[in-house]
């Protein structure tokens, strides 16, 4: 599980330094950083079939509301960056993305705790 959330997280930092260079230079979001979050997606998705893996072969979660509700928020945030990113091509669309890769790391940590508490 640590190597999921670790390599999340450093997708989604990657990610998130990429759409803050855009927003500081004033850029919307392109297609690339479009895709890119399809792989972030990619290893959160990852990240939730190991976790039913491991919770089917008996491990338990201290707090499994709060581990779930973490990783299914995640996979979410930026499907909803990323339509936002089509609907609005100003450099705010990248600030929305920074704002979601930032949030998503906040999860990942959060994640890491309640797992292995």
């Amino acid at each position: 599980m640590q190597l999921t959330v670790t390599l999340t997280a450093i997708l989604v930092a990657l990610l998130g330094l990429w759409a803050l260079w855009f927003a500081v230079a004033g850029r919307a979001v392109i297609l690339r950083q479009l895709i890119a979050g399809g792989v972030v997606e990619a290893a959160i998705l990852a990240q939730i079939a190991v976790a039913l893996v491991l919770v089917a072969r008996g491990y338990e979660v201290t707090e499994p509301w709060t581990f779930w509700g973490y990783v299914v928020t995640a996979l979410f945030l930026l499907p909803v960056a990323a339509a936002w990113a089509l609907a609005d091509r100003t450099r705010w669309s990248s600030v929305v993305l920074v704002v979601a890769c930032a949030a998503i790391l906040a999860m990942q940590a959060r994640v890491w705790q309640v797992w292995s508490a």
